[in-house]
């Protein structure tokens, strides 16, 4: 497709409905395409900065979200990012996020996948979309199973406080107790 089929636009916020962030070369740009699930846009920007941008716009930076992720799952290389785990927004590069062909994919939104001929991954989405990826089966679910266990983690964190906070409040109203 050429550029002027698509929406462009200047800047770009990952939300629950952005599938895919993809590189995406014109003119000799680099831009990226996101796919969303009512569209697909072309953004002015390369994939690795609507990432730290979108970090940003959730109170966090992406070398914060980095840091999160090493201390929680032990991940530094290719390390997924909770870009803002509360609605779920997880996302994890295919690649080092510094290579010019780095796709970043949501979490969320992967339903089945298989690999292709060529060391390539055909990816489904939610949404009847997909997209071929010019990365191995067997990295492409690495990178997948990472995410899920940084969710989980991060998930069983936010529950174990929620019940703790829950446990306190309760005490108090029954025992009359003041918190500190």
């Amino acid at each position: 497709m050429k550029l002027r089929e698509f929406l462009l636009l200047d800047e770009f916020i990952v939300s629950r409905y952005t599938i895919a962030v993809l590189p995406y070369h014109h003119s000799g740009f680099r831009y990226s395409k996101v796919i969303e699930e009512d569209g697909e846009y072309i953004v002015k920007m390369k994939p690795i900065e609507i990432i730290k941008q979108s970090c940003h716009y959730y109170g966090s930076s992406l070398k914060g979200r980095k840091d999160g992720t090493r201390e929680i799952i032990g991940v530094t290389h290719k390390a997924p990012i909770a870009i803002e785990p509360l609605n779920e927004i997880y996302f994890f590069p295919t690649t080092s996020p510094n290579d010019p062909r780095c796709v970043w994919l949501s979490h969320f939104h992967v339903f089945k996948y298989e690999p292709m001929q060529g060391e390539k991954t055909c990816v489904y989405f939610n949404h009847e979309k997909s997209i071929y990826l010019d990365v191995s089966y067997h990295s492409f679910v690495n990178q997948l199973y990472r995410t899920a266990q940084l969710r989980t983690k991060l998930s069983e964190r936010m529950e174990a406080r929620e019940r703790k906070l829950q446990y306190l409040y309760r005490m108090d109203r029954t025992k009359g107790w003041t918190l500190q």
